[in-house]
């Protein structure tokens, strides 16, 4: 089967066309190698998928006949993504709450006092 048919029938993407924009852009390795969309997968393939800022491991152990529900699809690949990808995700979302676009203005109280706790902390 085909990476980017595989990728849509396991669920990592709604449509088969983005499932292999995806790969033509690079985002999805096999084996430690970037692939064309047309690449054959097969069992004990490695799949590495970047998606969302997430480096999604896959290791594939069966290739299913067509798309197959959400409860199924652990039959056809065993994700061994470490849990450090999904750690690291969460950081970032933290960090864009306390993010501030250039041009917004001064500090407020708040944030003054922030950078002074912050600036004690240092010395």
């Amino acid at each position: 089967m085909r990476i980017d048919k595989y990728l849509w029938c396991t669920r990592y993407f709604k449509t088969r066309n983005v499932a292999a924009n995806a790969v033509k852009k690079g985002q999805v390795k096999i084996n430690g190698s970037a692939v064309k969309p047309s690449r054959e997968v097969y069992p004990m393939d490695v799949i590495v998928l970047r998606k969302n800022q997430i480096d999604y491991q896959l290791t594939v152990l069966d290739i299913p006949e067509s798309r197959v529900g959400a409860k199924l699809v652990d039959m056809y690949r065993k994700d061994t993504t470490p849990k450090e990808a999904f750690e690291h995700n969460e950081l970032l979302k933290f960090a864009k709450d306390h993010y501030r676009k250039k041009g917004m203005g001064r500090p407020t109280k708040k944030d003054r006092r922030d950078i002074d706790d912050y600036m004690d902390e240092s010395e």
